[in-house]
């Protein structure tokens, strides 16, 4: 039996992962506790403020179950009305797709609370996973000890770093281009990509079956990507490389988003603009695990490694890791989704075996 004040289950995060893992232990009848994040100018910088980086995202046309068409009605309805995205059932703001990333979010979050989930907003700092029960440490809501913990903190993509860049944030410039490379601002118009290894190549080439031309801007004079993959890049006649050149500014304005990249040369410090309509910044992804503080082993990237076949498991008994934070390759919603609800359910088959119920 669960000893009193000890949470059956922890889950740290609150992207689709988090919200996934917490609906099925909570029809599971786990109560589980959530820690979604604290709403932090430092987490804003990050990219790791509450509902994960899909509530950065815009247009979201590629989760199942959504498409275009008036969704806004029922939104009002589903949630509560200080949750509700400010364009809810106002007809000149309502967007002409299926559903927005900060609607899915909330969605999600809204059925996680009517399935019986507890919510803090708040962040984890500190974890002790050296012994059961587990305690965790948060900044305002001190500590809290748990039987199993499922980590679903995701990944935050690397970008340049540039004032202009994040003003153009989801207006152009975007870290993923199998999320956003088929939306109608990218169709049939010049696009760049940023990045010289294989995400970078792998990037520009799913763009080219949309973009009228991509620019492949990389800082030296030849790519860091397998041979396979830049011997496909550098025969794709939509891919033109840009060699010995980085952005230093994205160019753009309220009305259009950005309209181009303004590029230097990193042999004679010479510049020149290029337009487009996207920028791709392909430059890696940072897991958020810093919290964590080496208790958990991961990959050479710093993803949380999942060492059973098919499971979630981590390398500590009991604890559970789910979505980006442990998936270096896919990174989307949907897989990150599938990933918390198997979390959840082989949290609550391990807490069986431990009889905890």
């Amino acid at each position: 039996m669960s000893s009193q004040g000890i949470e059956k289950v922890v889950i740290v995060g609150s992207g689709p992962a988090g919200w996934a893992a917490a609906i099925y232990a909570a029809r599971a009848s786990l109560v589980p506790l959530v820690f979604e994040g604290a709403i932090t100018e430092a987490n804003r910088l990050k990219g790791t403020l509450p509902l994960g980086q899909l509530n950065l995202t815009t247009e979201v046309e590629n989760f199942p179950g959504f498409p275009a068409g008036p969704l806004r009605e029922y939104l009002a309805g589903a949630l509560p009305e200080d949750r509700r995205p400010f364009w809810v059932l106002d007809n000149d703001k309502q967007p002409a797709h299926g559903v927005t990333g900060p609607e899915l979010m909330e969605l999600m979050r809204q059925q996680a609370v009517n399935c019986g989930a507890k919510i803090v907003t708040d962040d984890i700092i500190n974890v002790d996973f050296s012994k059961r029960p587990f305690t965790l440490t948060s900044i305002e809501n001190g500590t809290v000890q748990a039987h199993a913990v499922i980590i679903a903190t995701g990944a935050r993509a690397n970008y340049i770093g540039l004032p202009s860049e994040e003003t153009y944030k989801n207006r152009g410039v975007s870290a993923c281009a199998v999320c956003d490379g088929a939306l109608p601002r990218f169709r049939n118009k010049p696009l760049v990509v940023v990045g010289g290894g294989d995400s970078a190549v792998e990037e520009a080439s799913y763009l080219s079956k949309f973009a009228s031309v991509v620019y492949l801007v990389h800082r030296r004079d030849k790519l860091r990507a397998s041979k396979v993959m830049e011997k496909r890049a550098l025969a794709n006649p939509k891919i033109t490389p840009v060699w010995n050149a980085q952005v230093v500014e994205c160019l753009g304005n309220d009305t259009e988003g950005l309209t181009g990249v303004k590029i230097k040369s990193t042999v004679d410090g010479s510049f020149r603009e290029i337009t487009a309509t996207g920028l791709f910044v392909a430059i890696g992804h940072t897991p958020n695990t810093d919290f964590l503080g080496g208790q958990l082993e991961t990959n050479e990237k710093g993803y949380v490694k999942w060492p059973v076949a098919h499971r979630t498991n981590s390398s500590v008994e009991g604890i559970f890791a789910a979505g980006d934070v442990g998936d270096d390759y896919y990174r989307q919603a949907i897989t990150a989704a599938a990933s918390g609800c198997q979390s959840a359910l082989d949290a609550e088959r391990w807490l069986s075996a431990q009889g905890i119920d």
